[in-house]
């Protein structure tokens, strides 16, 4: 029964794979950044799972991994969108 949380944040981070896998494979550097985050924020729940694992029943490291976990995540999501607005191949912001 302690898996099932931890099978669920890892279930999250497979869809985040597959996205990095797609995003890169123009080759660009504006794909490969994408392909980057993405790759990241996938690795950031899979290491948030095992931590969540590895905590067992203890309430406090569960909390504090959970909150790594989304402060990590949004992070990488704000850095998505951040990159998203820049230009293909020059790394200029858009106005």
């Amino acid at each position: 029964m302690n898996a099932i949380a931890p099978l669920i944040i890892a279930a999250t981070g497979i869809p985040a794979l597959c996205f990095a896998a797609w995003s890169g494979r123009p080759g660009t550097a504006h794909a490969r950044g994408l392909g980057l985050r993405w790759a990241l924020i996938a690795l950031c729940l899979f290491i948030g799972a095992i931590g969540v694992y590895l905590a067992g029943d203890n309430r406090n490291i569960i909390y504090g991994v959970v909150i790594a976990l989304v402060v990590a995540v949004n992070a990488l999501g704000v850095s998505l969108v951040l990159h998203l607005r820049r230009e293909g191949n020059t790394g200029v912001p858009k106005k």
